[in-house]
């Protein structure tokens, strides 16, 4: 049997959530998970190492390198190939105010 999947805590949802380049329609669609995207959002706009990040989210630093890799494979893919990019779903919670003063 294998193991539960651990939820990982989001700051909160992301205010743009569709993306598609101009000009092309019924392009194929690709898919960033929110937590995904809450990754990309602390290492990349934040500037956080991966064990801040790991720390803020409540996983593992192996967890969020794993999760950070798979990000940048699909925003790359996104954009290379001029897929829609659509953010939605994974295994995430949002923080509430009482978490956030832990």
């Amino acid at each position: 049997m294998s193991r539960p999947v651990k939820k990982r805590y989001v700051m909160k949802e992301p205010e743009f959530k569709h993306f598609r380049t101009v000009g092309r329609k019924g392009a194929m669609k690709t898919v960033l998970t929110i937590d995904e995207y809450e990754t990309l959002r602390l290492i990349d706009v934040e500037g956080l190492t991966q064990e801040e990040c790991a720390e803020k989210m409540r996983v593992g630093r192996t967890t969020i390198q794993s999760i950070y890799s798979h990000a940048r494979y699909v925003l790359s893919d996104a954009m290379v190939n001029g897929k829609e990019l659509i953010i939605d779903g994974g295994q995430f919670v949002y923080y509430d105010d009482a978490q956030l003063k832990r």
